[in-house]
């Protein structure tokens, strides 16, 4: 889809360190973060796009009149920066419902991009969005994924087994195992599937809006979406063509609507172990910043549908791969290194 070259992230430090005091910009000005604003609560069964995710947000972007911002002051923190993970696949879906026939709670995504410099919005940018389905499977990697539910296979051998294995392996083996966590070692496909992947471009105000379903969990990670936002490319028949991709993260939801979620089907049947928020080794804890989703829905049947929204503050001259296996913001490096055991 992408002409994006080279799968090498740099991290927010590492970036300022190769780039030069040009990115190393002062974060203690930009003084406001906004939320995304209040998504309304325009979801149905279906669904339904939430025409009014921005809705309250007119004004907050811009400093205030008579106080001491200069001209071009920012009034966004960067959005953070995380690991690519290792289930990324260079955009070929163009569309905005990703959903194909998954089940799970109808979630809208309305997303917004902006220079967190300028405070400008990003036009004719590239979003990327993925995610695992309802039980912790990424399509595309359904055999390396480790996610599932539903109870113990029932072909599972039993018994002891006997004797001694003759096949032990030897030597000190090498390299780290593809789903990692902490770690951004991108693995190849194992599958032709391509579900809860896609790729749509902001409109004049920097929005984009996917359809898709709530995420679910799998072993040590939080439930997470993952995000890359390409720019300074070009729109042909083909897709999205060069540029650069200038962030690369995740976005979060809250404990509170991730237990709602797991009272209903198919999230229910899972079997495995979730990781809580302020457990992930990935998310820094940072609230909107770190890529925590402002979520809307019925507190009583929250099976009718979810809308999130966040805003994105980018630097659009950056390039942000999130291939590298740097430790992470939030994380210690033992965590990190613990986690590259687990699926990103």
């Amino acid at each position: 889809m992408t002409g994006n070259s080279g799968n090498t992230e740099n991290t927010a430090g590492a970036e300022n360190d190769q780039q030069g005091p040009r990115h190393k910009r002062d974060l203690t000005r930009r003084k406001v973060v906004v939320a995304g604003a209040g998504a309304a609560v325009a979801v149905g069964a279906g669904g339904a796009l939430a025409a009014g995710a921005f809705a309250g947000e007119k004004g907050t972007n811009k400093p205030k009149a008579g106080a001491s911002a200069s001209a071009g002051e920012a009034c966004y923190k960067l959005t953070s920066e995380t690991t690519e993970g290792p289930y990324y696949i260079d955009a070929d879906k163009i569309r905005q419902d990703i959903t194909e026939d998954k089940e799970g709670i109808p979630l809208t995504l309305a997303l917004k991009v902006i220079d967190s410099e300028t405070c400008k919005p990003l036009a004719n940018a590239a979003v990327d969005i993925w995610h695992c389905d309802a039980l912790g499977i990424y399509s595309g990697y359904e055999s390396l994924s480790t996610g599932g539910g539903g109870g113990a296979p029932t072909d599972a051998p039993s018994g002891t087994p006997t004797g001694t294995p003759t096949d032990v392996p030897t030597g000190t083996p090498t390299g780290e195992p593809p789903a990692g966590g902490g770690g951004g070692g991108h693995a190849e496909p194992t599958d032709d599937e391509r579900y809860l992947r896609g790729t749509w471009k902001t409109d004049r105000q920097g929005r984009v809006t996917f359809k898709t379903i709530f995420p679910g969990w799998y072993r040590g990670r939080t439930v997470h979406i993952h995000t890359k936002v390409h720019v300074n490319g070009e729109w042909t028949d083909a897709g999205y063509e060069g540029g650069n991709t200038c962030h690369t993260g995740q976005f979060f939801l809250d404990e509170e609507s991730v237990l709602a979620s797991a009272e209903v089907e198919p999230y229910s049947t899972s079997t495995t172990e979730r990781t809580t928020l302020t457990e992930d080794t990935i998310y820094d804890q940072s609230g909107v910043q770190g890529g925590l989703l402002t979520l809307k829905y019925d507190k009583k049947n929250i099976a009718k549908g979810v809308v999130g929204s966040i805003t994105m503050g980018v630097e659009p001259d950056a390039t942000h791969e999130g291939t590298d296996d740097a430790v992470q913001p939030g994380s210690s490096a033992t965590a990190s290194a613990q986690a590259s055991a687990s699926a990103s």
